[in-house]
């Protein structure tokens, strides 16, 4: 049986056939979907990590158990995963041990572009890159079986058009896996230096053994066509290239990008008159065909940054473009807002009236940079936003003090922000921290996470009580408001940067998407008493516009949250009277 799978359910499927036991993640997109489809099958105990570090930690134990194990995450999250990541390229393992990271060339929904071959590269970790969601799934059963045979953890590499792209999957039987017995070996398993400088040329041997496998399997393919042109690419790159130049050229289409082939890059190389690699972000194929003699044509016509398309290859390589559809009207800038309702919205208004310098976070509040709200001055990665304050106002003292604080995230709090946290609590600045509880992951698509009180599955599970968390690390002021209170939020702010001492405050208020949240009527605005003042707008809420100069509440949108009512200087926005 087929089925159409997205790449990331076609992963999730790839785990269940080869019989994997245990899955720990971080939700990121693009990768979360693997974790959430896993979790759909009752053969893998799956669930969400406070962080990728602890994740891979987790399926690092797993993998010691003897079971086949998994984590998934984000190349960002992959930074955070750098520590065991490193190590257990030294240790290796029992069970089976695969992660996969999503890069996202074009930086669809994150921070920067990084590219993951790279950490393959330094940590001497196999990496795979398929190339549809077929390939995601056979992939990923391969990359279970090299594991165990390479005595090596190994990375499947997806990006953000492979994971969120749909094609034909066969779907097969779960291969059922008896746990690989534990032997007690602290000379494989305990990275003393001792023990790691042994381990370490054993790595390297490793690393030939693996590029000599590289070069024989089929994985790794030629396809000959028109010799005049050649092409190298892995995942989507390759699709890029097979669309725009079809039989025109002929490609050698990597499945295995760390370690690359050598014999067979020359091979394919002697057989084409020009030879191009096509590849996003970084030149690590261009530069290892340097590196071995091959003449190649990468970067030089390739764009470093962002994403590829077919009508780019198709351009650079022959000067055509490839038949385009256009519009003929031109289409309006549409940026990402935050949602009707949303509790950040209230919060992010009250910090505006206050005047304050902003560290931000990664989450849907990141949004609050954005006009008319702009009220957010930094953003550099989970949890920054709790140590950075620490270091603003250790730079500055009370000037810094007393008009500053840091913004973030429940999830992403539980994530990376404890510990900047306690460090404002033992190295004492007056620093405000306002954690912004909306009960949810919200900025990828609604996982659980340990404040929510459930799992990945939806199942009853601990909760941490924020409150007692902040006051345990050392923190004694902590306060909690409703940002739809805009008075109240307003005062709470005020107070605790008046205060001589760190404070937490906790804004507090449910993700206006989350179905069990019931919304309120929706407002409307009283044409006789509008002036057009536009203050009502300053809240930047997509259901507010401006018709023949009165304000507008558009009825599908409003969710009745009401913060727009405290802005209104003439009151003329409140609830539909009853006829």
């Amino acid at each position: 049986m087929k089925e159409l799978l997205l790449g990331n359910e076609a992963v999730a499927r790839g785990l269940y056939e080869a019989g994997v036991k245990i899955a720990s993640s971080y939700p990121g997109t693009p990768s979360t979907e693997i974790t959430e489809t896993a979790a759909k099958f009752d053969e893998i105990d799956c669930e969400w990590a406070p962080n990728e570090k602890v994740a891979v930690e987790v399926a690092t134990g797993a993998s010691f158990a003897g079971a086949r194990a998994f984590s998934a995450m984000k190349h960002v999250g992959l930074n955070v995963a750098a520590d065991p990541f490193f190590t257990m390229s030294y240790i290796g393992v029992n069970g089976g041990l695969v992660i996969a990271v999503a890069d996202d060339p074009g930086m669809h929904s994150s921070q920067n572009e990084q590219d993951s071959r790279n950490y393959a590269i330094g940590a001497k970790i196999p990496m795979l890159e398929p190339a549809d969601s077929s390939e995601c799934k056979e992939f990923t059963k391969l990359a279970y079986d090299l594991s165990e045979q390479f005595d090596t953890p190994v990375v499947l590499r997806l990006t953000t058009r492979i994971s969120h792209s749909r094609s034909l999957v066969e779907l097969c039987p779960r291969e059922e896996r008896d746990l690989i017995p534990y032997e007690k070996n602290p000379q494989k398993n305990v990275m003393l230096p001792a023990m790691a400088k042994i381990k370490h040329p054993m790595v390297e041997e490793r690393t030939l053994k693996l590029a000599e496998w590289a070069e024989h399997s089929d994985i790794n393919r030629i396809e000959m066509n028109d010799a005049s042109i050649g092409i190298i690419a892995a995942g989507s790159c390759y699709q890029y290239a097979k669309e725009a130049m079809g039989d025109n050229a002929s490609y050698l289409k990597l499945g295995m990008v760390h370690p690359l082939p050598v014999d067979l890059i020359k091979r394919f190389a002697s057989q084409v008159d020009t030879l191009y690699v096509i590849e996003e972000l970084d030149d690590i194929i261009e530069t290892h065909c340097i590196k071995i003699g091959v003449n190649v044509i990468g970067k030089q016509l390739f764009p470093r940054c962002g994403e590829f398309n077919q009508q780019l290859v198709r351009e650079l390589l022959t000067k055509q473009q490839l038949p385009k559809n256009a519009l003929d009207v031109p289409i309006p800038v549409r940026p990402p807002v935050m949602c009707c309702g949303c509790p950040h919205r209230g919060l992010f208004y009250a910090l505006k009236r206050a005047k304050v310098y902003v560290s931000g976070d990664i989450g849907c509040y990141t949004l609050g940079a954005s006009a008319p709200l702009g009220m957010m001055d930094t953003c550099v990665c989970m949890g920054a936003s709790v140590s950075a304050l620490h270091g603003y106002n250790k730079a500055l003292g009370e000037a810094g003090e007393k008009k500053s604080v840091a913004v973030i995230g429940d999830s992403t709090f539980m994530h990376s922000g404890i510990t900047g946290l306690v460090d404002i609590a033992y190295n004492a600045t007056n620093s405000v921290v306002i954690i912004l509880d909306n009960s949810i992951t919200g900025m990828t698509g609604h996982q659980q996470n340990p404040t929510t009180g459930y799992n990945i599955k939806g199942d009853p599970a601990a909760k941490v009580d924020l409150e007692a968390l902040c006051r345990s690390v050392g923190i004694n002021r902590v306060r909690v408001c409703d940002p739809y209170d805009l008075k109240q939020t307003q005062q709470v702010i005020k107070e605790e940067l008046e205060a001589e001492e760190p404070s937490v405050i906790i804004s507090r208020r449910p993700c206006a998407l989350l179905k069990y949240v019931k919304h309120k009527p929706s407002l409307v605005v009283s044409e006789e008493k509008c002036i057009g003042c536009k203050a009502c707008l300053g809240i930047g809420c997509p259901a507010i516009s401006m018709k023949d100069g009165k304000a507008v509440i558009d009825h599908t949108q409003c969710v009745g949250c009401g913060v727009c009512e405290g802005l209104c200087p003439k009151k003329a926005i409140g609830a539909k009277e009853e006829n």
